[in-house]
């Protein structure tokens, strides 16, 4: 990984952490190149069982780097759809469909297309003084990177609309009562709190994780019906998992279980 990249590796557990300080973590080009092939990595590496993403300094992302493409008054206008095709949507892909938890430590502001890859985690923990910001309204944009799937189912559509198109900040404690995210916690012990839920999580089943990942996810466009089979053919397979083979002998043997996520 580049310097805008960091990555490391421990029990399990890959943290993986914007690094543009300077610039409150804004993406680049190279820099979302570089996130995406983070991202791949991870989700192919079977001794990774849990994702952890943050950002350095005072942010956690602010989205797009206007300076790294910017719009001179009659000027060619970029190619909004390709970067996102290539850059961002892979990015919010990879997070919801990798087989492993993936959880978000936001450590300050999460700004337009950071605020919305921060949603994608499927444990959203934020410092008390983080802002999100679905501030793409304020330059004549929608929100993207996933901003109109994830904001109505998860604070429901009049919230949503608020927060898109007023482009207003929302605190962590609000976040978090709302049901945008899972958890606010005091700025001093972020980064405590989300590695060693993130470390639980490593040393849990993680095939069942994922499958349970994959039920959720589908949820959304399913009927009963559809979700009901869904669940019969992800239970059958976790049955045969030796997970939950060891599952049941830890319970029946009244011991912590050791599971291998397999």
């Amino acid at each position: 990984m580049t310097d805008s990249i960091l990555v490391a590796d421990a029990d399990g557990l890959r943290s993986i952490t914007l690094n543009r300080p300077d610039r409150l973590n804004a993406f680049t080009t190279e820099m979302l190149n570089t996130f995406n092939a983070a991202l791949t990595d991870a989700a192919a590496d079977d001794s990774v069982r849990t994702v952890l993403i943050t950002g350095s300094g005072r942010g956690f992302c602010a989205g797009q780097d206007l300076n790294d493409r910017s719009v001179a008054p009659g000027g060619a206008a970029p190619d909004l759809g390709e970067s996102l095709e290539n850059r961002y949507n892979p990015a919010v892909r990879t997070i919801r469909t990798m087989a492993k938890p993936v959880v978000i430590a936001v450590n300050g502001v999460a700004a337009g297309a950071g605020a919305n890859l921060a949603l994608a985690g499927d444990l959203v923990f934020a410092a008390k003084s983080a802002k999100f910001i679905q501030s793409f309204a304020r330059i004549g944009l929608i929100p993207d990177s996933g901003g109109t799937y994830f904001l109505p189912r998860r604070v429901g559509s009049a919230r949503a609309m608020g927060l898109a198109l007023l482009g207003d900040a929302i605190g962590a404690e609000q976040a978090a009562d709302w049901g945008l995210i899972w958890r606010a916690v005091d700025d001093e012990q972020l980064l405590e709190t989300a590695g060693e839920l993130a470390r639980q999580l490593a040393a849990g089943p993680t095939a069942g994780f994922a499958k349970t990942k994959q039920a959720l996810n589908a949820s959304g466009g399913n009927s009963l019906d559809a979700q009901l089979d869904l669940e019969r053919d992800l239970q059958q397979a976790a049955g045969h998992s030796n997970d939950y083979t060891e599952g049941v002998a830890a319970f029946l043997e009244k011991r912590p279980p050791v599971f291998g996520g397999s």
